[in-house]
């Protein structure tokens, strides 16, 4: 009999679009999971009840809903202190501590394994010099804001080469994020992404793939054009968890098979009306449009349920459930067997 397919090679196929088994999955709650996530170490974090000062210098303090908190203090609010900041240091071995332990578990697993770097850009400029002073002064103040963000590029290259050069060929995918949207529209004209982004994401992901690894971006909000611009830079699969904001025929019409998507039903508009009809469209959609037989379609389940309202599990098994149903429609084989949560 021909030997099944391992989770990495199924993730492989799909974001290159060459004809997995299955679509490949990320539902940690329900037991189910693809990828093997490796362990990066930040050197400096210092925590006090409600806040905690991140290894930039930004200090972050919780918000009311379950989440990550908000940046309330901004090292770099006068960029004039640039001169004298000091950006993480990604050559300190005490970062890498913990990889090799992983890489050995998620090969036992024959996971497809992937690193990640949080606000990769965009979010890490404004987190550090604050968001409306980031947009005035991409017009007000050009050259501080390339110095500032040509920091955090080779801040990033540099721990991207330095995997590479301490794991050669072990790690498949590097995943970031960096939100560019409202509901409405991105942040800045495509104009000025082009000018000014573009060059300093394509530095990224060239190192990114000089690595051996395949890109993966995730961008909340109404990013229609921004795909485009990831595309060019040369972003290998975009996560999207607010399909029905961007338009799911229009995305799909533009960018299937140019790049590859990790999607769910929408996190705002359908998940958390718990109506089980909205969620089986939404699916139907994203797999009608955005997924093809080729592949280019990661399931992904939204992780925080509670920050987006979900609270009830059996939600969560039935979105599963109608995924595994087009899994064997479109692939032949259904998603493993879930755990069930209650």
């Amino acid at each position: 009999p021909e030997m099944s397919m391992t989770p990495r090679e199924i993730v492989w196929r799909a974001v290159h679009r060459e004809r997995p088994p299955r679509l490949p999955v990320s539902a940690g709650s329900l037991g189910v999971e693809d990828r093997y996530g490796v362990p990066i170490h930040s050197l400096f974090q210092e925590e006090d009840g409600n806040r905690r000062v991140d290894e930039w210098g930004c200090v972050w303090e919780h918000t009311d809903v379950p989440g990550m908190g908000q940046v309330k203090v901004h090292p770099l609010e006068d960029v004039s202190k640039l001169g004298a900041y000091r950006f993480p240091d990604y050559t300190d071995d005490r970062r890498y501590t913990d990889v090799q332990a992983a890489l050995e578990q998620a090969n036992r697993e024959e996971k497809y394994v992937i690193a990640g770097i949080f606000l990769v850009l965009f979010e890490r400029m404004h987190m550090l010099h604050g968001f409306e002073n980031t947009l005035v002064d991409l017009y007000q103040d050009r050259p501080a804001m390339e110095a500032l963000a040509d920091g955090i590029v080779d801040t990033h290259v540099t721990l991207v080469r330095e995997m590479a050069r301490r794991f050669p060929g072990k790690i498949d995918g590097w995943t970031m994020t960096d939100d560019w949207g409202t509901q409405q529209s991105a942040f800045v004209s495509f104009d000025l992404w082009m000018d000014f982004f573009f060059p300093r994401y394509s530095r990224i992901f060239d190192a990114m793939h000089a690595a051996g690894c395949d890109v993966w971006v995730h961008s909340c909000g109404k990013v229609n054009e921004i795909i485009e611009g990831y595309i060019r830079a040369g972003a290998d699969i975009v996560n999207l968890c607010q399909p029905r904001a961007l338009g799911i025929e229009e995305i799909g019409r533009r960018y299937r098979g140019r790049i590859s998507f990790e999607s769910v039903a929408d996190i705002q508009m359908t998940l958390p009306t718990g109506d089980r009809g909205l969620i089986a469209a939404d699916i139907e959609a994203l797999m009608t449009h955005w997924a093809s037989p080729e592949g280019g379609f990661y399931f992904s389940d939204y992780g925080q349920g509670a920050a987006i309202g979900v609270n009830d599990e059996s939600i969560k098994e039935f979105e599963y459930d109608e995924f595994s149903r087009w899994s064997e429609r479109l692939y032949g084989e259904p998603l493993p067997p879930r755990r069930n949560t209650h």
